[in-house]
């Protein structure tokens, strides 16, 4: 009999049982890297193990182009099917990205934001460890339409403050931003830096303005060329597009935001309950 052991990322094949112990037999002591034909486990999903060993290890790092389907089939002896199905889990996993014409790819390590807390852009990079930053797209004030008009609570063509951001994690693009705000004197917020100082603190510190919660909404989507091209993508690569409404005191809205992410860099996470049922 076999027991697959999984301990701190290491794969681990036991079999119990009388008899003389052979190599293949002990558990292993480091990652594989290695296909083992006489093991219980399947083909694809050790060379699946062993490609993410590479990443962890940073042998293989963001941005890197891995070795071909035929490449590896002929280094590990196993087909390229095999080996297709290895990459297209990963690249679902989002480990891997695709691009046509060109290869596979490490994916970037993932922003991951949290949906049950109300943070700004600014928080959410700097809680990962990394320099948040921002290159300012458009700031103007701008007549509300309809849509807007209804977000924030107010009459269509009521001048709002509008800001339109490239979002930056580690210099490299993540995010485009549009901010859309409705405050009694919100064109002060054209004589900010909003690329050296966050939106969300300067309300609050600065103009006194209590950001207390949002309703948020996401949506999965392919990216635009003008999109593409501000966040250094192919066209037409998976994106996150939010919509958010944020609010003040006594629920009165005071921001409307859109934002596309890039797909192969962001998470959202958000924890789930189930309401029990009563015996």
């Amino acid at each position: 009999m076999y027991i697959l052991l999984l301990w701190n990322d290491v794969i681990g094949i036991i079999k119990v049982g009388v008899g003389k112990e052979s190599t293949s037999d002990k558990i292993e002591g480091k990652q594989m890297s290695a296909i083992y034909r006489n093991s219980p486990l399947p083909r694809y999903y050790q060379l699946k193990e062993i490609m993410r060993e590479r990443v962890k290890s940073e042998e293989w790092k963001p941005g890197d182009l891995i070795p071909s389907e035929r490449d590896l089939s002929e280094k590990y002896g196993i087909s390229r099917m095999t080996a297709r199905q290895a990459i297209t889990d990963l690249v679902n996993e989002g480990l891997f990205y695709r691009e046509q014409g060109k290869g596979t790819f490490v994916s970037q390590h993932k922003i991951t934001q949290q949906l049950i807390r109300l943070t700004g852009f600014t928080e959410d990079i700097r809680a990962r460890g990394q320099k948040p930053g921002s290159k300012v797209l458009s700031a103007e004030m701008f007549p509300a339409d309809e849509t807007t008009a209804e977000k924030l609570s107010i009459d269509p063509g009521t001048l709002i403050f509008r800001l339109q951001r490239l979002r930056l994690a580690d210099d490299e693009p993540l995010a485009i931003e549009l901010s859309q705000i409705s405050f009694k004197g919100c064109e002060r917020l054209l004589e900010e830096d909003l690329e050296q100082h966050s939106l969300y603190r300067l309300l609050e510190t600065k103009y006194g303005i209590p950001l207390m919660e949002a309703d948020q909404e996401l949506e999965a989507g392919l990216a635009s060329n003008e999109e593409a091209q501000l966040l250094k993508i192919s066209i037409s690569r998976p994106v996150l597009f939010t919509r958010r409404i944020t609010y003040t005191e006594r629920n009165q809205p005071i921001e409307y935001a859109k934002a596309v992410y890039c797909g192969n860099k962001y998470t959202f996470y958000t924890h789930l309950k189930r309401d029990q049922l009563m015996p």
